[in-house]
């Protein structure tokens, strides 16, 4: 018999009162470091840790409220095929579908919204890499290809922001033809003249690297961010050779050119509005023409 858990607790218990229920959740550990931080404090630094900095990965819902200006608006997507191919392996595509859109509250790995961003108009889009990885399949690809409709409509650069294990495995063919199909979408955007941007999130790999996340106009990262392909292992398996340290982060990614930057999280939203400034400046405010000037009649 434990004589502190049934004796001596119930007897403190009855003394100062019933035990509160504390909520779950207060503290967070750091992936990174190891760090217990306090919920609050990690709302209130856009969930970086504030010991070594490390970028957690956000909700998609998130990353657009920490994007936009209060008041925006995350539109309804067009509904993709469920389960194409019927595809199944140890559990039918169809459940596993259910079972993510349930547990994140969307109908795929993508939400799109419009708004503005430190008053700027403009057009984001965002993975959620909870669902299923954040893979890309048809439904995604209606997401992009909405986005750069939409931005094209209201005339508003186009912000991507991805997080993602690349092709949806389990749609086959399907999830390929958005690689290419997402590439129009850009192209769209950028004939009719508009901005597109890419910020690169904690992970973005496969076909989604390989294909519309790698032909923005302006190419940002948050730091540390996982960026490729293929990974590490197999590239080192195939070219037989040991990796340079930080291969594939961010950080060496900018060092060779292949980013244009890499923004922590609580200067993304001033860095975008600052590039969106740069290239869709604010027209100048029309000048009533003056009325000419009648020369009196002499006398």
């Amino acid at each position: 018999m434990n004589w502190i858990s049934d004796w001596a607790l119930p007897k403190i218990q009855t003394l100062f009162g019933t035990k509160r229920d504390v909520p779950e959740n207060l503290w967070i550990k750091c992936p990174h470091c190891g760090e217990m931080v306090f919920h609050q404090d990690l709302e209130r630094g856009l969930h970086v840790c504030p010991k070594c900095g490390h970028h957690m990965r956000i909700s998609a819902a998130r990353r657009l409220d920490y994007t936009f200006d209060a008041g925006w608006q995350r539109i309804e997507l067009p509904r993709a095929p469920a389960d194409p191919l019927r595809f199944r392996d140890s559990r039918r595509y169809g459940d596993r579908l259910r079972e993510a859109q349930q547990k994140a509250g969307m109908d795929d790995a993508i939400a799109v919204a419009h708004g503005t961003i430190e008053g700027r108009p403009a057009v984001a889009a965002a993975f959620e890499f909870s669902f299923m990885g954040g893979s890309m399949g048809a439904g995604v690809g209606e997401g992009i290809v909405t986005a750069a409709r939409l931005a094209v409509l209201q005339d508003a650069p186009l912000i991507v922001f991805t997080a993602s294990g690349g092709a949806r495995m389990q749609e086959g063919a399907v999830s390929l033809m958005q690689m290419p199909r997402t590439i129009i979408a850009t192209r769209m955007v950028k004939e009719a003249g508009l901005p597109f941007i890419v910020v690169l999130c904690d992970p973005t790999t496969g076909g989604v690297t390989a294909s519309f996340a790698m032909l923005g106009d302006i190419q940002i990262a948050e730091p540390n961010a996982l960026i490729g392909f293929a990974g590490a292992r197999v590239i080192e398996q195939t070219v037989r050779e040991k990796l340079p340290e930080g291969f594939q982060r961010a950080e060496y990614l900018l060092e060779h050119g292949i980013l244009d930057m890499v923004v922590p999280r609580g200067a993304m939203k001033a860095t975008l509005a600052r590039l969106i400034g740069f290239l869709r400046p604010a027209a100048p405010a029309e000048v009533p023409p003056s009325e000419p000037v009648v020369p009196a009649p002499a006398e």
